[in-house]
């Protein structure tokens, strides 16, 4: 097999998200294989079109119609095509930066809001009704809760063990168990198991639902899935996050 399509799998994030595991994330693996090597084009440069073609897509959201939803929808994955490629060239070139990091990450949070209030916008549009507005901040809000408390709790947890991320790095790694190398039932077993994380409601679930609203223009009722399901998540990992500080407060330092 090709040397550089298995280290460029083998780049691939181990835990990744829905959508992103199987479709965005192979995807960016294919067009890395062909400019992995264009010292011209670095991981930061892929972040910052990534963010640039999102910039765009709410642009086409907002002038509304049928034709610009469907642009919008083939912008939303091809941005999320390029946040998987930034992260993959990073480790094939082991060029790997905290800085790049915050950055993807920022720029993902970002990305959500604008797209989601963009859409809430667009919904209005239409309805002539505020609660799509409503939907779609409410959604915002309780998503951008779920990152807020887990770095909140990482936080706490490192002002009383200073050895907390480290533990938890270490219990976050993923051993792969499909991909390149393994037979076709491993990989048709991974792809099952995979379609669970749907429940998650999380970006790599939201590209999908996203752009299927677009093309289908079925807007706010997409705006209520995402409303309550980060209202649920939102809700669920704010007590988890706060049940997790109090059991570890009982627990020894790590040393």
């Amino acid at each position: 097999m090709n040397n550089r399509l298995v280290d460029l799998w083998n780049t691939k994030t181990k835990n990744d998200e829905w959508w992103s595991s199987f479709v965005t994330a192979p995807l960016a693996i294919a067009a890395n294989y062909f400019v992995v090597d264009q010292p011209w084009l670095t991981p930061n440069r892929i972040t910052a079109l990534s963010f640039l073609v999102a910039i765009i897509s709410v642009i086409f959201i907002i002038l509304g119609g049928s034709i610009n939803f469907v642009a919008a929808a083939g912008l939303i994955h091809f941005s999320h095509v390029l946040d998987c490629m930034d992260g993959q060239m990073a480790r094939f070139r082991q060029v790997s930066s905290l800085i790049g990091s915050y950055y993807d990450r920022l720029t993902d949070q970002i990305q959500v809001t604008l797209w989601f209030g963009a859409v809430g916008y667009a919904a209005y549009v239409q309805s002539d009704s505020v609660a799509p507005v409503f939907l779609a901040l409410i959604g915002i809000a309780f998503y951008g809760l779920r990152g807020y408390v887990k770095y909140v709790a990482i936080e706490i947890e490192t002002a009383r063990d200073p050895g907390y991320p480290a533990m938890i790095a270490r219990l976050s790694k993923v051993t792969p168990i499909a991909g390149l190398g393994f037979n076709a039932r491993a990989n048709i077993i991974w792809f099952l198991k995979e379609q669970r994380k749907i429940l998650d409601c999380d970006e790599g679930v939201f590209i999908f639902i996203l752009s299927a609203a677009l093309i289908l223009d079925q807007l706010e009722p997409m705006l209520w899935l995402f409303a309550v399901s980060q209202v649920f998540w939102g809700l669920y990992w704010a007590v988890k996050q706060g049940k997790n500080i109090q059991q570890n407060i009982q627990k020894p330092i790590h040393k």
